[in-house]
């Protein structure tokens, strides 16, 4: 039976957290939730799917990357929307309103992303996400809006957003029908901006809906400083570039991203005694060449 929302989201090593999230949701017969392993050391699908019968797990035989494993969910769902969600986020019931989210998507054809608030799990739930602002032409550098703000209702108000919140987000199907799945030349991270890109130039709008909020822990895959994250922000910065700036843009970003931030990212990494960050950061540059 074709379901109204599948909540779709990638485990990798992180069973507490997904199971965390799984015992979150209130699930009803509209809804599916689909968890792809994404090839997790210790089989954590087989877990998953003998602790949650109700869940339709897939299970990868190698780790994806982030794109890779939502589109295997993607592959596998039947929902009208389907909700992208991080492992590591929890709903809380007096805030998720995934209603409030399609109600925005049905507003008008020209939407066909939402995203809801998204606030910090710790403490007392700071904002991380109230919509983007554009990325600089060069430097592709923006901001998160109301990030590390407390919640005062200072932005409850619904407004269009450039790009979408890789840790939380609805898309209408028609939406992937017409510009593509998540690009999986990534494997992680910047993979969101990119389709919200490819969304874009298919001729849909992304909205920022507060109705809804969802709680993110955040980085819990790959640690808040880890040198692979260092690996895949560098490279991955230069990989937008490339498939999404003009030309003559375009080196003046590569020189600004390799020349300026890489080289300062390198020689503060050394100073600051961070060998491993160092070599990440010079990995990422070099393995971007190669492409």
């Amino acid at each position: 039976m074709k379901k109204r929302i599948s909540i779709i989201t990638v485990n990798y090593n992180g069973l507490k957290d997904t199971c965390a999230l799984i015992d979150s949701i209130p699930f009803n017969e509209h809804m599916e939730v689909i968890v792809v392993d994404n090839a997790s050391q210790k089989d954590e699908g087989a877990i998953i799917k003998e602790r949650y019968p109700h869940v339709k797990v897939i299970q990868s035989l190698k780790n994806l990357g982030f794109a890779g494993g939502n589109n295997l969910g993607i592959k596998a769902s039947t929902g009208d929307y389907l909700f992208f969600i991080n492992n590591d986020t929890e709903l809380h019931p007096e805030d998720w309103n995934p209603e409030a989210l399609i109600k925005r998507i049905e507003s008008s054809e020209r939407i066909g992303v939402v995203c809801p608030k998204i606030r910090f799990a710790w403490d007392s739930h700071p904002i991380q996400f109230a919509g983007y602002t554009p990325l600089s032409s060069i430097t592709l550098r923006n901001h998160s809006i109301g990030f590390g703000e407390e919640d005062r209702g200072q932005h409850d108000l619904a407004h269009p957003t450039p790009y979408a919140h890789g840790a939380a987000m609805m898309v209408k199907r028609d939406v992937i029908e017409k510009a593509g799945m998540m690009p999986e030349c990534f494997f992680l991270y910047y993979e969101e901006l990119d389709w919200s890109l490819m969304i874009s130039r298919a001729g849909y709008e992304i909205w920022y809906e507060p109705a809804c909020t969802i709680y993110h822990k955040e980085s819990q895959a790959t640690g808040q400083n880890s040198p692979l994250k260092t690996f895949y922000l560098m490279r991955n910065r230069l990989l937008l570039a490339k498939r999404n700036i003009p030309i003559m843009t375009r080196l003046l970003t590569y020189s600004y991203l390799i020349g300026i931030v890489g080289t300062k990212d390198i020689i503060t990494n050394i100073i600051k005694g961070c060998p491993l960050q160092a070599k990440a950061t010079l990995r990422g540059i070099i393995d971007f060449l190669k492409l």
